[in-house]
């Protein structure tokens, strides 16, 4: 399968999955929950995803390196301060909280199918080639990094 590998934008695996989620959730009706607080609860959830993602974005920009998930070859740092020091992958973390929100503002248990099939998905096909590519890139002080934070969170 490493024919995936770094070939589809983890924005459009968001964008599928939230897709699927929506799905699931109306083709499992008997799996929807109520919760008073609901579209509050989903958009504090949201911010914090938005949050999260941004926060990384800018972390990049500082360093002047791509966020091009698509090339991960073309990194010129390893940026591990700000969010980067809780967790290696904060875009994609965002990315998943935005689909936790999407969850909950669905309103159905059977729509965390979406959040489990993207964490699956990116890790395998994103992450594990972008963490191959970028050990042998910088090789110690990024296998130091891998060491000291964790890969989701």
């Amino acid at each position: 399968m490493a024919a995936l590998d770094l070939k589809i934008p983890p924005p459009l695996v968001g964008i599928a999955a939230a897709a699927l989620m929506y799905g699931v959730a109306h083709w499992f009706p008997a799996a929807a929950f109520a919760l008073p607080a609901r579209v509050g609860l989903a958009t504090l959830i949201a911010v914090c995803g938005v949050t999260i993602d941004l926060s990384a974005l800018f972390a990049f920009h500082r360093h002047r390196t791509t966020v091009n998930p698509l090339a991960p070859g073309k990194t010129s740092a390893i940026v591990s301060n700000g969010v980067y020091r809780f967790t290696r992958n904060p875009m994609y973390l965002g990315m998943l909280v935005l689909l936790l929100a999407w969850c909950v503002w669905l309103g159905n248990v059977a729509a965390l199918v979406g959040p489990v099939l993207f964490a699956a998905y990116i890790t395998r096909f994103q992450i594990l080639p972008e963490e191959r590519i970028l050990l042998a890139k910088f090789g110690e002080p990024y296998l130091q990094y891998m060491g000291r934070v964790r890969r989701w969170c």
